[in-house]
């Protein structure tokens, strides 16, 4: 493995690890599905490894994903053999674990060839892969898989990832990461050049043409919380503490867009981010959900 890419995950984002909400039972095996999905982030994203070298290196995590061993895990032991563990008792849909890994290489293909997606459906597409499979695992170990649940489970995995895209807008363009869309910008009269250029404070756009982006970025967190409301009703399938760990991603994400809302939409050069004071709201709005 090329030093230039991450040895091991040392950052958690929002995603419920072992939290005290969680069943005991399942902490075990819904950090292993984080460490999974965590390195393999890693793998495509982090440290200065080459598009070819991050592909390699994916490969050969798929390659470890799909030759798991009770008795030897075959490469990152810290990772396969809890994912194992979990895959055996649970008996966890692999291939939600493969969609996974085809959207971190196609998130490295894309950055290499500054791929623009054409339209919304190929971002949902993504989003497929990329968010889905996590929600639809969780619920596989919540004993919920009726077609109504999962999508319901959909809708709230691509909300949330579509929240990241709108929250992490401007640090992603600076990385060459793009998840706008030709289509709906043209709706707006705008082009991704148009975005690009307004990254740096020092150059700010022409005030109506701006007044275009925020129509656009409008447009994409009403998508957003549509998705989130449409999938809100399953936390009231799932059982226990769980229900109430959803209750509180789902008003994350909800408090997420109210932020960017308030920001005029602008976060190509500012980041909401969830505060301490920002949990008595939510916890409030989970207990009337």
């Amino acid at each position: 493995m090329t030093s230039a890419l991450p040895n091991s995950v040392d950052h958690y984002e929002n995603f419920p690890v072992a939290s005290l909400l969680c069943p005991p039972n399942l902490r075990a095996p819904i950090a292993a599905i984080y460490h999974f999905a965590r390195t393999a982030d890693d793998l495509a994203d982090e440290g200065n490894a080459s598009p070819s070298e991050r592909l390699q290196a994916l490969g050969e995590f798929r390659h470890a994903l799909h030759a798991l061993s009770p008795a030897k895990p075959a490469g990152w032991p810290h990772v396969f053999g809890p994912l194992h563990a979990a895959i055996s008792q649970f008996a966890l849909p692999v291939q939600l674990l493969d969609d996974l890994l085809d959207a971190f290489v196609q998130d490295v293909g894309h950055t290499a060839q500054q791929h623009v997606y054409a339209n919304l459906p190929e971002v949902l597409d993504y989003c497929r892969r990329s968010a889905n499979p996590v929600g639809r695992l969780l619920l596989h170990l919540y004993g919920v898989t009726d077609e109504t649940a999962l999508k319901q489970s959909d809708a709230i995995s691509t909300a949330l990832q579509l929240i990241n895209f709108w929250q992490d807008l401007g640090q992603d363009l600076s990385r060459g990461r793009n998840y706008l869309n030709a289509a709906d910008l043209a709706q707006h009269q705008l082009a991704l050049e148009d975005v690009l250029q307004w990254l740096s404070p020092s150059q700010p756009a022409p005030t109506q043409t701006f007044q275009r982006f925020q129509s656009f970025m409008a447009q994409q967190v009403q998508l957003a919380r549509q998705l989130m409301m449409t999938g809100a009703p399953l936390v009231h399938r799932v059982p226990g503490r769980a229900g109430w760990e959803l209750r509180l991603v789902v008003q994350g994400g909800l408090r997420i867009l109210d932020k960017i809302e308030a920001l005029n939409y602008n976060t190509l050069h500012h980041r909401p981010k969830l505060r301490l004071w920002d949990g008595g709201q939510m916890l409030w709005r989970a207990l009337w959900m």
